[in-house]
């Protein structure tokens, strides 16, 4: 039986997933529903800024948890995605706001790595706010953003590939071939 469009997508995306995430350094994604998987937990250990209660002032976090939700409408619509835990920023609400247009042709691994750029403000749009104080607040401090540098992507695997010439290379030295 062939499978439908949308869960071979979900195939090809969980496979990315774990090829991309596996032992990644900041990142953690975990399918934690369906079979292909339609719903991911992702923790991120980079810096991103929290609301401090006591002084009204943002204050740094080095932990971050959000949940992705592919919906029945996926990949024709975006993912659902939400931070679980606290979190300053100008594209954050009661969901996050991973983009005004959305295309199809995105990964879940270019979601993963858009949310962790979000949350270390390498990636902000304080025209386009889900919270406008924290967009006011990244317009006027821009010169301390972003709040983390950290590159997400994985290195590419480097590959040194020697080789070695043929054990039996006299052989082929003692041919001489003349044209007639």
């Amino acid at each position: 039986m062939a499978m439908n469009a949308r869960l071979r997508r979900l195939y090809a995306d969980y496979q990315s997933v774990r090829d991309e995430f596996s032992g990644h350094p900041y990142i953690t994604v975990t399918p934690v529903q369906g079979d292909p998987p339609e719903l991911y937990v992702v923790e991120y250990r980079v810096r991103g800024l929290e609301l401090d209660p006591v002084s009204n002032r943002p204050k740094p976090r080095d932990y971050h948890k959000a949940q992705i939700y592919l919906s029945r409408d996926y990949p024709r619509e975006k993912p659902k995605c939400v931070l679980e835990t606290p979190i300053f920023h100008p594209n954050f609400g009661s969901y996050i706001c991973i983009g005004d247009f959305w295309a199809a042709g995105e990964t879940l691994v270019d979601i993963i790595i858009k949310i962790g750029q979000m949350i270390m403000y390498q990636d902000y749009n304080p025209k386009s706010p889900l919270n406008a104080v924290a967009a006011r607040w990244a317009a006027e401090n821009e010169r301390f953003l972003p709040v983390d540098n950290k590159d997400l992507y994985q290195p590419e695997v480097d590959l040194d590939i020697e080789l070695e010439p043929a054990a039996d290379t006299a052989a082929d030295d003692d041919m001489d071939i003349e044209l007639l």
